[in-house]
């Protein structure tokens, strides 16, 4: 079974940054899109950003567009999303999931074969 655990999420002041970060037990992140999703208290879980291919193509959510970057470490096995400018309506949960499909179902996380336990990332005003 693979495992996902990500990591770097902590609270920050609105226009901060963080970077986080989605490590793989097994050798998957060339496998299919690998994506970031976050769920906000009260609301449904959105996709965030994806990417294949040592970002060869990568997705974006409209509202993230602009401040975040999907990238991969093919050597470390790890995806990061760094995120600038935040804003108090980043907070949520944040989520990684691999083995995904590209192209116009990127942001449909329930067609993941895996997903990792979450970080939090707070943005205070």
């Amino acid at each position: 079974q693979v495992q996902l655990v990500e990591s770097g999420g902590g609270s920050v002041q609105a226009g901060g940054s963080l970077r986080l970060s989605c490590a793989a037990s097994e050798y998957v992140i060339s496998r299919n899109c690998m994506g970031w999703f976050r769920q906000a208290p009260g609301k449904e879980r959105e996709g965030v950003a994806a990417v294949y291919g040592r970002g060869l193509s990568t997705y974006y959510a409209d509202s993230v567009k602009g401040r975040f970057a999907i990238s991969q470490d093919y050597a470390e096995n790890t995806v990061y999303l760094q995120m600038n400018s935040l804003k108090p309506e980043d907070t949520a949960i944040y989520y990684c999931a691999a083995d995904g499909p590209c192209g116009n179902s990127w942001y449909k996380e329930y067609t993941y074969r895996y997903r990792g336990q979450g970080t939090q990332v707070t943005v205070s005003s």
